[in-house]
């Protein structure tokens, strides 16, 4: 196994863990809660519920490494919305008022990479398709 596989997989099961607790962060504060939240920043509030459950279950595909592309990708989708509707205005640091959007753009940089470079390596999609499959999906 090479190092930047190991890298990968480091990478991969760090993102997921990290929507994981977000989208479930989500449901213990009161899924109502950010569906309003949503609907106050001009967001149609049942988005609230789908990005919940994008991060939540997502979270989880992404540990296990399974549909890591597809996954990355929406992760990829909520960071660019979550920068541009709601951090852009506080900039790269925050302003002292709310923390910037360092951290959206970092989670959206990581989730490009695995969407890039989606090798399968200690994963669930490389026990469940051959190599041929998924030279055909990453290509």
């Amino acid at each position: 196994m090479k190092k930047t596989e190991i890298g990968a997989l480091i990478l991969r099961i760090f993102l997921g863990l990290s929507f994981f607790i977000h989208g479930l962060s989500k449901f213990q504060n009161g899924i109502d809660n950010t569906a309003g939240w949503f609907e106050s920043i001009g967001i149609p509030g049942f988005m609230g519920y789908v990005v919940a459950i994008i991060e939540l279950i997502g979270g989880l595909l992404l540990i296990i490494g399974l549909g890591t592309r597809y996954i990355a990708a929406l992760f990829v989708l909520i960071m660019i919305g979550a920068i541009v509707k709601v951090k852009i205005a506080a900039g790269f640091m925050g302003n002292g008022q709310g923390a910037g959007y360092e951290l959206e753009l970092a989670f959206a940089v990581m989730a490009a990479f695995l969407f890039l470079n989606s090798n399968a390596t200690l994963s669930l999609d490389s026990k469940l398709f051959s190599k041929e499959q998924l030279k055909k999906v990453n290509s």
